[in-house]
């Protein structure tokens, strides 16, 4: 935004040359762009940052100044401006006799208009047309003039209709389909239902907060001046200008917020210049139609606070000084806190941290001591439930498993979960109408789109259930289990026991001991799948797809899913693993077959021989399973590798058959027979 040198010092007064003004903005956040020399005065041209329309204005700056520089002083036009530039005439209802406003869309805020009789539009003063030359304005008639000098004294645009040509009525409402407007730019607009107009009784004569309409300009023949001050939504001035290819000075301030409450206090400078300039004072009164009058936002500010952010020690009655310069209303509620409201031209001010950082910027952050950080400085790197996702990722990985991402919006599906459905409000389509609640459905499209063919994926990621949202790890194999081997020998398929694998050692590598179970899920075989419990809590279920989930889903019959709620993480701590020293004595390995039922399950096995080998046994596995001739019927004979060793001392046969013994009758005692 560009500003003459002379026009902020009618709001002013302070020694400050330019370019120590062009500084003290650039440090209060208003960074100066560039100074210029134009017809002998400094020219400053400021970024206005888009939370910040209250700085799109001279009296924006000026507030700065006056709050920054401890010397400057507000002249009488500041003073008048923050009394929203009073007139006598302020209670008076004639004027709505002249001009009939009506709000039709609540894209409007605010509406207001005053009326002008026997206006004689010639040039504007001399002094009126340098300045706006100087900011790079051509100067256009008085009227024209006077709106957008109004405009870049007080940030409140203004528009000027010729009433002859406009009428008493003013409609302020969406365009409506085949409507088209000529712009002052002599462009004709094809206009779209949403787009937010000033209308006269019958057509659109004006887009709102951007440009007016040709057919109502004022020219050299106006007599009698309607002029609006408004405020619209933001968003809305945005879009619409953006569809039509506009960019103006009003819809630049409109974008980035402006004060609802100043819309009045525009006219009525307007009506002070124009009187200034010869031109006739307004018919009584303002049409003012504002239906939602925003309510003040009140924000607590602790100085124990602004001094913990700022790093520096600010002074209650200083900070108390800053916003009050600001515009804030500030309240006492203890010896170092205040209640804060903030002005109708900050709506960006929502919470604590917005008033320390204007404390900030009017203490001066060039204040700020050097100093290195103190306090304990936090791990690197993830922690809790997120490391322990990372790894169980890590884990998969190592596995041969391969990690995809699928999108959380999608339709309904036979894999779904048990869980309510949310739906999304206004889909764009009914594939994405919903979130899942399962991430097996994606997993299932991705193998899909792959053929079906030897595929080993699992994904992470948020799954919703109702109003709960959390993590899930889902895994899908289909056809080969493993990688082609080098030799060539056959691949190993996919089936409940590989997936049994890969599940175990996933939260074996976590350090979470696992308990399995027979699964209760519609969407698995009955009699080959289980359920997964971490410390009594049931986090998952894996196993062989249901023949009638497979044939809904085009799955094929022999594919193995797994699905897991990973919440359980939040608060898990993995089993402390005690470090061992290394014996270099050598291991003694024992066989032994039994018999059992088959209803015995491996579990208990694994549990009785762990707790039975004793210190001596290292570890053991099942390595080979028989059924068949010499067994009966509902059994299987099982073969298991005992490993024992001793730190320290070579183990002696005696010993290793006792430990060898003790494990034989701890599955005795399960129904096991030795074979």
């Amino acid at each position: 935004m560009k500003f003459t040198e002379s026009m902020l010092r009618d709001w002013v007064e302070t020694k400050l040359t330019a370019q120590e003004i062009g500084d003290l903005l650039t440090m209060t956040g208003f960074e100066l762009e560039e100074i210029t020399e134009v017809e002998g005065e400094p020219v400053l041209d400021v970024n206005i940052m888009s939370n910040r329309g209250d700085g799109a204005s001279v009296m924006g700056m000026a507030r700065e100044v006056l709050a920054k520089d401890p010397s400057a002083q507000p002249t009488d036009l500041y003073r008048r401006a923050a009394e929203r530039f009073p007139m006598a005439d302020a209670a008076d209802t004639s004027v709505w006799s002249r001009a009939h406003v009506t709000i039709e869309s609540p894209l409007c805020n605010r509406f207001a208009c005053r009326v002008f009789d026997g206006v004689v539009n010639g040039p504007s003063p001399d002094w009126v047309q340098e300045r706006l030359r100087k900011i790079g304005q051509r100067p256009v008639s008085l009227l024209v003039d006077l709106t957008n000098y109004v405009m870049f004294e007080t940030g409140q645009p203004l528009h000027a209709y010729d009433m002859a040509k406009l009428g008493d009525t003013i409609v302020v409402r969406e365009a409506r389909e085949g409507e088209t407007l000529v712009t002052l730019d002599e462009k004709e607009h094809n206009l779209s239902p949403g787009q937010l107009m000033i209308c006269d009784a019958t057509r659109p004569v004006g887009v709102a907060g951007v440009m007016g309409g040709l057919d109502t300009e004022v020219d050299s023949l106006t007599t009698t001046c309607l002029l609006e001050s408004a405020n619209f939504n933001n968003s809305s001035v945005r879009k619409t200008r953006k569809d039509l290819g506009f960019f103006t000075e009003a819809s630049f301030r409109f974008e980035r917020h402006v004060d609802p409450d100043g819309v009045v206090a525009a006219l009525n400078r307007f009506a002070e210049l124009l009187v200034a300039a010869g031109g006739p004072a307004p018919v009584a009164g303002v049409a003012d139609v504002y239906p939602r009058p925003p309510q003040a936002n009140t924000v607590r500010l602790r100085i124990d606070r602004v001094d913990k952010i700022l790093g520096l020690t600010v002074e209650p009655s200083a900070a108390a000084s800053y916003l009050a310069k600001l515009g804030f209303g500030v309240e006492q509620t203890g010896p170092r806190e205040f209640l804060v409201t903030t002005p109708s031209w900050r709506i960006d001010i929502e919470r604590e941290d917005d008033l320390v950082e204007e404390v900030g910027r009017v203490h001066g952050y060039e204040l700020i001591p050097e100093a290195l950080p103190i306090g304990s400085t936090p791990l690197g790197g993830t922690h809790g439930a997120d490391f322990a996702i990372d790894k169980l990722a890590e884990a998969l990985v190592r596995c041969g498993l391969t990690e995809v991402v699928n999108h959380s919006l999608r339709d309904e599906h036979s894999l779904d979960g048990t869980g309510d459905r949310v739906k999304v409000r206004n889909p764009h389509s009914p594939e994405i109408a919903l979130l899942r609640n399962s991430l097996l459905p994606g997993l299932v499209e991705t193998s899909a789109r792959n053929n079906h063919a030897d595929l080993r994926f699992f994904e992470v990621g948020r799954v919703f259930n109702g109003d709960r949202e959390s993590t899930s790890l889902g895994v899908l194999m289909v056809g080969a289990a493993e990688k082609p081997h080098w030799q060539g020998t056959d691949q190993r398929q996919a089936d409940f026991f590989a997936m049994k694998g890969i599940v175990e050692a996933a939260f074996a590598h976590i350090g979470a001991s696992i308990q399995l179970a027979q699964a209760d899920d519609k969407r698995l075989h009955p009699s080959r799948s289980a359920s997964v419990t971490v410390n009594g809590q049931i986090v998952g279920v894996f196993g062989q797809v249901h023949p009638d989930a497979a044939e809904a889903s085009g799955l094929p019959p022999s594919a193995v899913l797994a699905e897991f709620d990973l919440g359980f993480l939040e608060e898990f701590k993995p089993a402390d693993r005690p470090l061992k020293t290394f014996s270099r004595n050598p291991a003694m390995r024992r066989d032994i077959s039994m018999v059992f039922d088959k209803s015995v399950s491996y579990a208990a096995m694994s549990q009785a021989i762990g707790q039975a080998g004793g210190p001596l046994l290292e570890k053991h596995w099942l390595f080979d399973v028989y059924a068949g001739k010499g067994i009966e019927p509902g059994f299987h004979s099982l073969s298991f590798a005992l490993q024992f060793r001793k730190v320290g001392a070579n183990l002696t046969d005696e010993e290793g058959n006792q430990a060898r013994d003790s494990v034989v009758a701890a599955l005795a005692s399960l129904g096991g027979t030795a074979r």
